[in-house]
């Protein structure tokens, strides 16, 4: 930062909300007063017009009456200004104004005053051009070489350069390859125009070679046309620079030496006649202007740059000479010749800050006073060190920001789910193939106990669930003031949901006198869905491929009592102990209960569909019992980890994953081919001799149709992909009971449980599910279920990959469960890290699941079976297997 600040010699701020840029500001002679004295220039979006001739006093003077020569609001906004030799006949300077849609120059001509209020100055319209095309900037010059006037050449939005010979127009020509405009100057060196294309590089073209190119204004061209010897627009050279550039700036101090000066987003160039660098600067910091301008020194070139800083630089070609600090971060800067003073830096802000200063220093006549020696009273320090501690505590207490007890919330939100399902689905875009997609209102209510600012609730139910509507914004809540809200919730994909839970969460503000806009804070609560949203009464089923059996402490509790939402009226006494639920989007779960046991068996054909069955047996048993003032029930599960069936749904799932991985090599190498054909044809078609297309047409949309194909694919892939892994979380829920059940973990041990199993919400490209589980599982083999010191000392690796196959994770899974087998304990501390003894069993695929005593009679069928094992098939009566003689009874 500079110690030393721009001298102000004359300042004034321009109107009230205007825009400026950096074709706005302009310094010259512009009423052609002989005095060599400039005028200041201006010209805002809003169209404003203001020409100024700063008279101060002394330095640092605000703007006087007189200063404003002339001050006219014109209809469009102002690009751009410039002072030339614009109109024929005379060599007068007038000003050319460049508007989006036309080009006006004017002659500016003052009148001595008669009387106190001075001269009197005005505009006179010599011409205007109206553009066929959006304007962006223009430059001037001698084009051609020509002697005692100056030509206008505007660029437009669209790549055009259209030229003017003073009052006529002369020809128009596109750039090459062109995309956005940059900025543009003109050489008169070499008579040629330079600018800075999208390529981020430096281009030249020849006014010659524009004026005999074809033109660009003749798009359809005739059998003579194509005949003619028209010629194409060429570059002369193109330097690459690497970045866009700001501005752009022909210097020709000496007639001998002609420099072009490019400043970048962080460099500036020098570059010689032919393109070549003479030599750039790397800058620290981000330019928003410059203007070179004549240094002492014979041989260099002084630079005045701008930067976001509200700093100007001024160096002598690479060499930083002198930094000073600006009020404003400067759009444009010029150096002007004012009331006999030369060299006056002129800068204007984009918000219409025009200053006039110089460099100098301002010394400092501060003296620091003499500090008074005395004896230092400790108590006194220490009595007001207490009072500021005091005061510091109560600044930052954290009263009113922590969360406080259910009881005294500022706001409390509540859901309140309806017992029954809706008379009238309210489901909306169900993908769901059942006839009728059942949804269940819940009741929403929003509390507030203190004002509460900008509160908005979210409703948020797990995929393939959905809400009919999950966002509401609400206005400032008043103390004791209530919002309630009415949404339902239904089944929209495909499949059923690992979860049948929803949480609602609102944000709002609570504003203390500390800050007054408010606290952020957090409130949310829970609720839990119907389990006949998702499936509903069947009939039961007495073969299934994958059953397990859950014991308790207490006696069997009749289904009618626990549930009666599934039980059918009409034949309550045979639905007692056995249950069918048929799943909306899925297979048939049957649930049995022992006469004589205290167990109970869950069966289906798929994995998955026994979570949620299960889960809600449990919860409804706890319900039961709790209710019966029961404190110790229990359940416990003894029979053998499905690892194998589980394990065949993490394959289909990183099956999917590794297929969408090929569909997205597939799509990028179509693209890529697809992109490569529009590029050969589109060359064919801009050819004014155009080549046989020999089948690019037929390969470009042969290859268009793989592209959608492949994409059609890939999005099937991702629906699967998402069906996988919603069967592979309620597989996993269903895993993580039975293993708590099994070891009889604690809540701790099922928390690190879940956190292993279940990190993620949803598969993502950049993180999967297989590599989260692995990495978490290792960690825990390698801390708290190590067999040794050796293990502990293993370093894991910190970066997550997707795996090639899954033969580490299911070998890693299996480890993991023989040792929670062999007594391994969960926990987050490697210290805990205890060793089973010899005599324990061993690994959980070997423990045998203990058999039913009693036969179960299937309603509507005479076939029995006992249990022995949960993914055996069971052999019936008739000495069949349960799948034969289902075959077997039916009609």
């Amino acid at each position: 930062m500079s110690l030393f600040k721009a001298r102000d010699w004359w300042s004034t701020i321009l109107g009230e909300k205007e825009e400026f840029d950096q074709g706005c500001l302009c310094v010259a002679d512009v009423d052609n007063s002989g005095s060599g004295q400039d005028k200041i220039i201006v010209g805002s979006y809003m169209g404003y017009l203001r020409i100024f001739n700063p008279h101060p006093v002394k330095p640092g003077d605000g703007i006087q009456p007189e200063d404003l020569l002339l001050e006219v609001q014109l209809r469009e906004p102002i690009l751009q200004v410039e002072v030339g030799k614009f109109v024929s006949g005379t060599e007068g300077l007038h000003l050319a104004v460049l508007h989006c849609r036309k080009l006006c120059v004017y002659a500016v001509s003052g009148t001595l005053g008669n009387v106190e209020h001075g001269n009197q100055y005005q505009i006179k319209l010599m011409y205007e051009h109206n553009l066929q095309r959006t304007a962006c900037n223009m430059t001037y010059g001698p084009f051609g070489g020509v002697k005692g006037r100056d030509l206008i050449c505007i660029q437009s939005m669209d790549g055009m350069l259209m030229l003017f010979e003073q009052e006529s127009y002369a020809f128009g020509r596109f750039l090459p390859g062109f995309l956005l405009p940059g900025p543009l100057t003109y050489s008169s060196r070499t008579d040629s125009f330079i600018t800075v294309s999208s390529c981020r590089q430096v281009e030249s073209y020849k006014y010659q070679v524009l004026a005999f190119a074809t033109d660009a204004d003749e798009r359809q061209e005739t059998e003579q046309q194509k005949l003619s010897s028209g010629k194409k627009v060429a570059v002369d050279w193109v330097l690459n620079i690497g970045e866009q550039a700001l501005d752009i700036c022909v210097v020709s101090f000496n007639q001998a030496v002609s420099s072009v000066f490019v400043l970048g987003e962080r460099n500036f160039f020098c570059l010689k006649d032919n393109g070549q660098i003479r030599f750039m600067k790397k800058l620290d910091y981000s330019p928003s202007c410059f203007i070179p301008y004549c240094s002492v020194k014979e041989g260099t070139i002084n630079t005045l740059v701008g930067n976001h800083s509200k700093m100007l630089n001024v160096y002598q070609d690479v060499t930083l000479k002198w930094a000073t600090q600006l009020p404003h971060v400067p759009v444009s800067v010029k150096v002007a010749n004012l009331q006999d003073l030369k060299g006056v830096i002129v800068t204007l802000s984009d918000n219409g800050h025009l200053q006039c200063s110089y460099l100098g220093t301002d010394p400092s006549f501060f003296q620091a006073p003499r500090v008074e020696s005395r004896e230092i009273n400790y108590e006194e320090f220490e009595a007001e060190m207490k009072e500021l501690q005091k005061i510091i505590k109560e600044a930052t207490k954290t009263q009113g920001i922590l969360p406080k007890s259910e009881k005294h919330r500022d706001v409390i939100v509540t859901a309140e789910v309806s017992p029954d399902l809706d008379a009238e689905s309210q489901a909306i875009d169900s993908e769901v193939k059942a006839e009728v997609v059942p949804s269940v209102t819940v009741k929403v209510t929003v509390q507030s106990r203190v004002t509460a600012q900008k509160p908005s609730l979210a409703v948020c139910v797990q995929a393939p669930l959905a809400v009919t509507c999950d966002q509401f914004v609400f206005d400032d809540l008043e103390p004791d003031s209530s919002e309630t809200v009415v949404v339902s919730v239904f089944l929209k994909g495909n499949c059923s949901p690992s979860e049948l839970e929803g949480n609602c969460v609102v944000s709002y503000n609570t504003p203390t006198e500390l800050n007054p806009e408010g606290i952020p804070k957090v409130a949310q609560c829970n609720f839990r869905l119907p389990l006949r949203l998702v499936c509903s009464p069947a009939q039961p089923s007495k073969a299934a491929n994958h059953k397990l059996t859950i014991d308790t402490n207490k006696p069997p509790v009749s289904f009618l009592t626990i549930f009666p939402d599934f039980v059918d009226p009409s034949s309550e006494d045979d639905q007692a102990n056995v249950l069918g639920f048929q799943f909306l989007t899925s297979s048939k779960t049957t649930l049995l209960a022992s006469k004589t046991s205290q167990r109970y068996r869950i069966q289906s054909d798929q994995l998955e569909d026994l979570w949620l069955i299960t889960k809600e047996l449990m919860l409804r048993l706890e319900e039961h019992f709790k209710k019966q003032n029961c404190k110790d029930f229990a359940c416990t599960f003894s029979g053998s980890i499905p690892l194998q069936e589980y394990f065949e749904l993490i394959d289909r799932h990183f099956e999917l994953r590794l297929n969408a991985e090929k569909f997205q090599e597939l799509l990028s190498e179509r693209a890529v081919q697809f992109r490569a054909i529009e590029r050969r044809l589109l060359t064919r078609f801009k050819d004014k001799t155009p080549a046989p297309l020999q089948h690019l047409d037929t390969l470009l949309e042969g290859t268009f149709r793989e592209v959608i194909a492949l994409a059609d694919a890939a999005e099937e892939n991702q629906a699967n992909m998402f069906q996988a892994f919603t069967k592979l979380r309620s597989a996993t829920h269903l895993m993580v009971t039975l293993i708590s059940l099994w070891q009889k973990l604690s809540a701790d041990q099922v928390a690190i449980l879940e956190a292993t199993f279940l990190p993620l919400a949803e598969d993502t490209p950049e993180l999967g599910w297989e590599e989260a589980v692995d990495a978490a599982i290792s960690y825990l083999l390698r801390t708290c279920l190590s067999k040794s010191s050796k293990e502990q000392a293993l370093n894991l690796s910190s970066q997550l990959c997707m795996p090639k196959d899954t033969s580490r994770l299911k070998k890693n899974i299996t480890l993991f469960c023989d040792r929670l087998a062999k007594g391994g304990r969960l926990s987050l501390s490697t210290d805990s890290a205890t060793q089973q003894p010899a005599g324990m069993p061993g690994g959980c695929a070997t423990i045998p699941e203990s058999d039913l005593e009693e036969r179960t009679v299937i309603l509507g069928s005479a076939a029995t079976f006992p249990s022995r094992g949960p993914m055996a098939r069971q052999k019936s009566k008739h000495g069949l297997s349960e799948d034969a003689a289902e075959q077997a009874e039916k009609p």
